[in-house]
């Protein structure tokens, strides 16, 4: 088993870049003044309930009076609220609920006036609860549209824009129907680099991508899309409002939470505690298992050479790595997990007999991928426990199964839905 401190320790730093990424303390301060008119609030993404929640307490504390509106969230994510409707869809994969979802919002926006004000609650998971594809595209294509960027392995970046030039609701396009009137998004960021209009495929954010930019990267991580939608985005259709659109020119998004604040909490508890901490990046992005073996790299050289970093030290991550499935479902040839999982399997794999490492990757909305676990620990005797168990390591990573080898070695982290999401974190403990 894992030393029970340093498990606890991890799990320490996880809640820390958790409470640092809750919306309620980061939306106050840039709370829009009452609209002479109505005040719409839209919203989705795995912490969308969350952040509305906080909305409401605000907005009373401010003594604005009434809100309405809906925000949608996946399963098992909503709370009670007061006056905005909670709705519940699937993810990663879109579902009809999702698309009701979806319709209501567009429906909440339109005929409003330039006294009215929409407020927008943006974070990660958006995407998927809001499927809404532009015609002659069914909630079927657009299922498998998501199946298919998801096996491929391209990075978040890349998948939500090829996601906003195939949706009615994508893209900018949300605030796009709500003009004349303002609209003022907050979001937490789950994108490498903080990039609004990417959170949720930008909604209400435009960008200068284009549908070309979008049939590129098809091309480039050979994204195997429905024929359909191929041949939409070789038509004039998909293309998406830009951001110098007039429809655009009164509104304003704030980035209120991302892996930069949650990683720079978690880096001053560790201090507290005495421990030396640095931050890598908070915006890594590639295959999970290669992404594993450079920080497994850095971590050998500190515990054998004390260099770059003299140990103790707690090294910290962020971002968002991906997985290319390769194996066939239906056969049996892939297993669970997540990507955070599976980043911790291949890095426990690269240092092994290492006793001095200690590893947590998680993901920091609660859930890593296919299963209820928000990631795992792991250490420099987690491969050998495997094996002494007849279990092979390198083919549970071969077989995307890493929810099963820590399932085996008890070494899940579950948490339950945290109510927000700025991505992966990875904390790395040499002594």
């Amino acid at each position: 088993m894992i030393n029970s401190t340093d498990r606890s320790f991890l799990k320490e730093l996880f809640d820390c870049a958790v409470m640092a990424a809750n919306p309620e303390h980061l939306m106050e301060q840039f709370l829009p003044k009452k609209p002479k008119g109505r005040t719409i609030v839209v919203g989705a993404g795995k912490g969308s309930a969350q952040m509305a929640l906080a909305l409401e307490k605000l907005w009373a504390k401010a003594g604005y009076g009434k809100l309405e509106g809906a925000v949608v969230t996946c399963y098992g994510c909503g709370v009670e609220l007061h006056s905005i409707e909670v709705m519940e869809a699937s993810h990663p994969l879109p579902d009809e609920n999702g698309l009701r979802a979806a319709k209501k919002l567009v429906k909440l926006v339109q005929g409003l006036s330039p006294d009215d004000l929409v407020i927008a609650l943006i974070c990660g998971g958006g995407s998927a609860l809001l499927p809404l594809p532009l015609e002659p595209l069914t909630l079927k294509d657009e299922i498998a549209i998501n199946e298919a960027l998801l096996k491929s392995g391209a990075p978040i970046g890349a998948m939500n824009t090829i996601r906003k030039h195939l949706s009615q609701i994508k893209g900018g396009r949300l605030a796009y129907y709500a003009a004349p009137a303002r609209v003022v998004s907050f979001i937490v960021s789950d994108i490498p680099g903080d990039i609004a209009s990417q959170v949720a495929s930008g909604p209400t954010v435009a960008d200068w991508s284009t549908r070309e930019d979008a049939l590129k990267l098809v091309k480039q991580y050979h994204i195997d899309l429905p024929p359909k939608a191929v041949s939409l985005l070789n038509s004039p259709a998909a293309d998406a409002p830009k951001p110098d659109n007039p429809a655009f020119d009164k509104n304003v998004a704030y980035i209120v939470a991302s892996a930069a604040t949650s990683l720079e909490a978690a880096s001053a508890h560790a201090r507290k505690r005495g421990w030396n901490a640095v931050i890598l990046s908070d915006s890594i992005e590639g295959e999970a298992k290669d992404i594993a073996l450079m920080h497994a790299a850095i971590a050998r050289e500190i515990a054998l050479k004390n260099r770059p970093f003299e140990k103790p030290v707690v090294m910290l991550s962020g971002g968002e790595t991906s997985v290319t499935i390769t194996g066939d479902y239906s056969k049996g040839e892939v297993g669970k997990g997540g990507r955070n999982s599976e980043f911790l399997l291949s890095f426990s794999i690269a240092i092994e007999g290492e006793s001095s490492i200690i590893a947590l990757a998680a993901d920091t909305d609660g859930r890593d991928g296919s299963e209820d676990n928000a990631g795992a620990f792991c250490d420099g005797n987690s491969c050998s426990r495997l094996k002494q168990q007849g279990l092979d390591p390198a083919t549970f990573l071969v077989r995307h199964d890493a929810w099963t080898a820590f399932d085996m070695l008890d070494d899940l982290l579950v948490t339950g839905p945290t109510g927000t999401n700025v991505n992966d974190f990875r904390a790395i403990l040499i002594r």
